[in-house]
């Protein structure tokens, strides 16, 4: 398989797989003007599997970034109404949402961090509505990536430009399981597998976890009461079935916000909005950041933890197996999308009500009454090492070893 049959494959199994586009439905795909070759190979692909219609939101990083320099306080702290019922408008629609990532991990590297930290809190109350409905899995969503020349080189910075995009080009499609076999019955299999996890994790339904490695990571977190674990894919209302993140690894619930004690260190560095953080630790006291630390970009972890009065406190938690395909490849890709697919991880913010029974149903204040986190905030950092253990601990105090030297015991 040549490398344009693989382009082909990838645009499919994104569309058909992914976001599973449905007849007569509409599409939104998110695509940088830089992976605009690709993007248009999406765009056809929608049609062929019989969309309504597919709207297009081009970005542009660079762009984005003259704005940042340039541009006063006060512009990031409003978006016009019109933008903010475009996304919205859709959502309501029901529109299956594609999103192409892929872009310099220090795009916004030395950007004032309250310009970033208006934009982001002006961004989620405008477009509350769109991130509450694809939290809750109202839609369809899908997240896949794209090589950038600069995200490459940060990745593979011996490597010669063309050679480190070609490089990256080759572990993005291993690791969406293209070239090896049929993808799509790769991804079948990949999602049983997945599965099994959560029901023996649902069968114990723990009340909760303790984590330690020797990195320093030393926390107990408290699981919600009616936790569900959940892998792969999962169901719209409609029982639509997507797969929210290509790749997936993971396996993730929702914790007890108000219950966390301890300590988490990171193990690889986290890319946000531009901007890297690296070494750093966060500790908990009740559910709540009490105290963090970071050797490069504490402000832009700051930021995160202070988005608002509940993103100091966990909204998601996550297991991965650190002899997992991403993790394997010993590859840093300074992205989430992968790393957290190569690592435990944990996120700060916004939970998924899906992962709790009924939670779908509950409003904004019914969750938090029974410790599911609600914030404009969700944001994923790793604390996976191949000597992490995590032990699991029923209600009545019964231990079971879940994570052994970094794997599923």
């Amino acid at each position: 398989m040549n490398h344009m049959e693989k382009l082909k494959e990838y645009a499919r199994l994104i569309v058909r797989t992914g976001a599973n586009v449905q007849k007569d439905q509409y599409v939104v795909l998110n695509c940088s003007v830089e992976n605009h070759i690709f993007g248009r190979m999406v765009v056809e692909e929608v049609y062929k599997a019989g969309a309504k219609d597919v709207i297009v939101f081009w970005n542009d990083v660079k762009t984005s970034r003259l704005r940042f320099d340039y541009a006063a306080l006060e512009v990031f702290g409003n978006i016009p109404e019109w933008q903010a019922e475009s996304r919205n408008y859709y959502a309501k629609k029901k529109a299956a949402v594609i999103s192409v990532i892929g872009s310099d991990p220090e795009a916004y590297l030395g950007v004032d961090s309250e310009k970033l930290k208006t934009s982001t809190q002006t961004a989620a109350e405008a477009f509350e509505p769109y991130y509450k409905m694809m939290m809750n899995s109202d839609f369809q969503w899908c997240v896949a990536a794209v090589p950038e020349e600069k995200w490459a080189m940060k990745v593979f910075p011996d490597l010669s430009e063309e050679v480190a995009v070609a490089k990256l080009w080759d572990a993005i499609f291993d690791s969406v399981r293209i070239g090896r076999e049929d993808a799509v019955k790769a991804w079948e299999k990949h999602n049983a597998f997945l599965g099994e996890k959560c029901d023996l994790l649902n069968e114990y339904h723990f009340d909760s976890l303790h984590y330690k490695n020797s990195l320093g990571t030393d926390f107990t977190l408290g699981l919600q009461k009616d936790h569900i674990w959940e892998g792969g894919g999962e169901f719209t209302p409609e029982k639509v079935y997507f797969f929210a993140n290509m790749p997936t690894e993971e396996i993730f619930t929702t914790p007890d916000c108000y219950r966390g004690e301890g300590i988490l260190v990171s193990s690889v560095p986290l890319s946000y909005q531009g901007n890297l953080i690296e070494n750093f630790s966060i500790t908990f006291h009740e559910g709540r950041v009490t105290d963090y630390k970071a050797e490069k970009g504490v402000d832009i972890l700051k930021m995160i933890i202070d988005t608002d009065e509940n993103s100091n406190r966990l909204g998601e938690v996550a297991l991965v197996p650190y002899d997992s395909p991403i993790s394997n490849t010993g590859i840093l890709f300074y992205d989430t999308l992968f790393d957290e697919n190569a690592a435990c991880h944990f996120a700060l913010g916004e939970c998924y009500p899906t992962t709790i029974k009924g939670g779908g149903k509950m409003t904004k204040e019914e969750l938090l009454a029974v410790g599911a986190n609600q914030s404009r905030a969700h944001v994923d950092f790793m604390v996976g090492t191949k000597d992490l253990e995590i032990t699991g601990i029923t209600k009545d105090g019964c231990e079971i070893c879940v994570f052994k030297n970094g794997n599923w015991a």
